[in-house]
């Protein structure tokens, strides 16, 4: 049988996107939206993608019980991708809403970006929104084919600060320096939208399909 990949579904966000390029880079694997806890746990690789306001994204996943089922998927060392928000509520805390508490998966904490300047001293704008570079902070299978410093698209207001070193795996530099990228386990996590990141973003999903932590 051909393996499921779920692509969790929590009614937040243009899930359709991951999924159409999911199945662009799929290689027999069928690609399975859906909001079902049940269906996510039984799945062989999971998508927690992600848009929108924090307090919201949490709130759902536990009157639905999708954050159990996201730790069950953690916990039985299968292979989990969180995009975006999907990155931001695996951390520990938001300052977003007033503060709300995430997850818990990684110990880092969610932060807004502020009032940041450039080299030039000129302002710049919030959300960062747009093509930046990834620096990769550690050789990883996720980053296979992709070069150093390759571009991706990204669109958020907050960023994951606080993880441990061996946390990082990819860096962005937007008026201060960010975690564009998190690991730990069988857990990989970004920021930017892969799924917008022409050949790049589709190298990545195509080495998530392929992943084996």
């Amino acid at each position: 049988m051909s393996e499921v990949v779920a692509v969790i579904d929590y009614g937040m966000g243009n899930l359709h996107s991951a999924g159409k390029a999911l199945e662009k880079v799929a290689n027999g694997q069928q690609i399975l939206i859906t909001g079902d806890a049940d269906q996510i746990r039984a799945a062989d690789r999971v998508v927690f993608p992600g848009v929108g306001a924090i307090r919201d994204c949490i709130a759902v996943l536990k009157d639905t019980g999708l954050d159990q089922a996201i730790r069950d998927v953690i916990a039985a060392g299968k292979p989990l991708l969180g995009i975006c928000v999907g990155m931001q509520a695996l951390m520990a805390r938001s300052e977003e809403n007033n503060g709300v508490d995430c997850l818990g998966v990684f110990d880092g904490e969610v932060t807004f970006f502020g009032d940041m300047h450039d080299d030039t001293g000129g302002k710049l704008k919030v959300p960062h929104m747009g093509w930046n570079q990834v620096q990769q902070g550690m050789a990883h299978p996720m980053w296979a084919g992709i070069a150093n410093n390759a571009r991706f698209y990204f669109v958020h207001s907050y960023c994951v600060t606080g993880l441990a070193d061996e946390e990082v795996a990819g860096f962005c530099d937007y008026g201060r320096r960010f975690a564009a990228a998190a690991t730990r386990g069988n857990v990989f996590a970004v920021q930017f939208h892969p799924e917008k990141s022409a050949d790049a973003g589709l190298t990545l999903l195509e080495n998530f399909l392929r992943w084996q932590p």
